[in-house]
């Protein structure tokens, strides 16, 4: 095998690990039209086609699939000497392109990202901040962060954050003038801030915990917003009460600005991952950018929740 038929076996395993020409060129930073010429070229080497093409999509054939199955564990360890070399001579370099919710991304991602460029100053970070589920495969991205029952499937999952508590804050202006509830049948006669869900723009129903059962209440508001930014700054207005989590109103908890409720009837969810797919190796910047959160995470179980 000469060193053009290992280019394009990188090439067919960049196409296939983006699911596009497209995002393949990005990550290779070369020409759409070449990465398909690349893939062209080798199946008419091989006389087999490799890649079925549609008008959306693209997938490998039997026999793509069977190459990358043989020649795959090989190429990801030649990618992976080959990062190991530059990362002990540089440092880790690269590109990371991380989804993620708007919540982790304030209270978690955001300052591990700091102390990544700190250390790291050649990794560059594209951070897509949506409520949407999104395919990260399909969405070329390097990793994702998410509650575990919101990945896709076949993906490796690294722990972090603890679990969260939810919690329901009020103004002390707004609870001087309406009340502080003492049970949830009280919120139905309160101004709670909805959130409109962005899968599917229905508000959200607020969950609690009552006797060990999980309980839904579809409060009422004059208000719904579709951004926690937006949910926080309007409680803090005195516009109502908002569900929100409690590490992203900490700071206003702890000066007293918002006020937390029904304290005893919030329920914990489980912490955030960030996960990346299975069958793809982490680059030195992703273990870099791992690290980082992994001392972020064991440095904040120092810090006491306000409950």
């Amino acid at each position: 095998m000469d060193r053009h038929e290992l280019a394009s076996l990188l090439v067919l395993k960049a196409v296939a690990d983006a699911g596009s020409f497209t995002r393949a060129a990005k990550r290779l930073n070369r020409a759409q039209s070449g990465v398909s010429q690349t893939i062209s070229e080798l199946e008419e080497r091989l006389g087999v086609p490799l890649v079925a093409r549609t008008t959306r999509s693209l997938r490998l054939t039997d026999a793509g699939q069977t190459l990358l199955d043989e020649a795959g564990p090989a190429l990801d360890r030649i990618e992976q000497s080959l990062a190991q070399v530059r990362t002990a001579a540089h440092g880790p370099t690269g590109h990371l392109r991380i989804t993620t919710l708007e919540h982790p991304a304030k209270t978690i991602l955001i300052p591990a990202i700091a102390k990544l460029r700190e250390r790291f100053p050649a990794i560059k970070v594209d951070l897509h901040v949506s409520d949407r589920k999104i395919d990260i495969v399909e969405g070329g991205f390097d990793a994702g962060v998410r509650f575990s029952d919101h990945m896709e499937k076949d993906m490796v999952a690294i722990p972090i954050s603890d679990d969260i508590h939810a919690c329901v804050v009020g103004s002390p202006a707004y609870l001087d003038r309406m009340g502080m509830p003492a049970a949830l049948r009280e919120l139905l006669s309160h101004e709670c801030i909805g959130y409109r869900l962005p899968t599917h723009g229905e508000r959200y129903r607020w969950m609690f915990q009552r006797d060990g059962k999980q309980v839904e209440v579809d409060v009422g508001g004059s208000l719904t917003v579709n951004g926690t930014a937006a949910l926080v700054e309007a409680a803090r207005a005195g516009l109502g009460l908002a569900y929100v989590f409690e590490p992203l109103v900490r700071a206003e908890i702890t000066a007293g600005s918002l006020i937390p409720c029904l304290q005893h009837f919030m329920p914990k969810w489980g912490g955030y991952k960030l996960y990346y797919p299975h069958r793809r190796q982490k680059s030195a910047a992703l273990q870099a950018f791992v690290e980082v959160l992994r001392e972020q995470r064991k440095q904040a179980k120092q810090k006491p929740s306000v409950f």
